[in-house]
C-alpha cells in the first residue's frame, strides 16, 4: 500500500508539535474526507455542467430515472430519496419544470396531489449526464487499485452505517 504525504499531514504535524496532548487521528481522517469531498464535488460539478445540470438538478432527475418506467414519483417519494427540505425540493422541481425536464401530472391515486415525471427531454438529458457522470467517477478512482477501492468502499459503508 502506498503512503504519500498530503496537506492534512502538515496540519497534523503542526497540531502534534503545538498540542502533543491531543489525539488528532480523527482530525486527519475527517480532514481528508472533507478535502476529498471538495475535490470530487468540483470534478463532478464540471461534468454535470457540460449537460446543463448541477448536482441538485441531477439528483432529482437521476432519482426519477432510476425509479424505472414510467419515471414518475410523488414529491414525497422524491423527498424521501434525498436529504433536502420540502421547500428545497419544491424549488428544484419548479426549476426543472421551467427547463422542460420534468412535468407535474395529476396523481391518479390522489386528486389533490401531483406526480413528478421526466419529460422526454429530461430522460434524454439525464441519460447523457449519467453516462458521463459514471465515466467521470471511474476516472476519479482510477488511481486506486481494485483491492484498494473494495477496501475503501467497505470501510466507508461501515462508517456511513453509523450515521444512517
Amino acid at each position: 500500500m502506498r503512503t504519500e504525504m498530503d496537506h492534512v499531514d502538515k496540519i497534523l504535524a503542526q497540531w502534534r508539535r503545538e498540542r502533543p496532548d491531543l489525539d488528532v487521528v480523527a482530525m486527519g481522517l475527517l480532514g481528508r474526507l472533507s478535502r476529498l469531498r471538495a475535490h470530487l464535488a468540483r470534478e463532478i460539478d464540471s461534468t454535470l455542467t457540460e449537460h446543463g445540470l448541477n448536482s441538485a438538478s441531477f439528483d432529482v432527475l437521476a432519482t426519477l430515472r432510476r425509479s424505472g418506467p414510467p419515471f414518475r414519483l410523488s414529491p414525497g417519494d422524491l423527498l424521501s430519496a434525498t436529504m433536502v427540505t420540502s421547500g428545497t425540493m419544491t424549488n428544484r422541481i419548479d426549476q426543472l419544470e421551467k427547463a422542460g425536464l420534468v412535468e407535474r401530472l395529476d396523481n391518479p391515486e390522489d386528486r389533490r396531489g401531483v406526480i413528478i415525471a421526466l419529460t422526454p427531454e429530461g430522460l434524454k438529458r439525464v441519460d447523457a449526464a449519467v453516462t458521463a457522470h459514471v465515466a467521470n467517477q471511474q476516472r476519479l478512482v482510477a488511481s486506486l487499485e481494485p483491492d484498494e477501492r473494495d477496501a475503501m468502499n467497505a470501510l466507508l459503508r461501515n462508517f456511513l452505517a453509523v450515521f444512517e
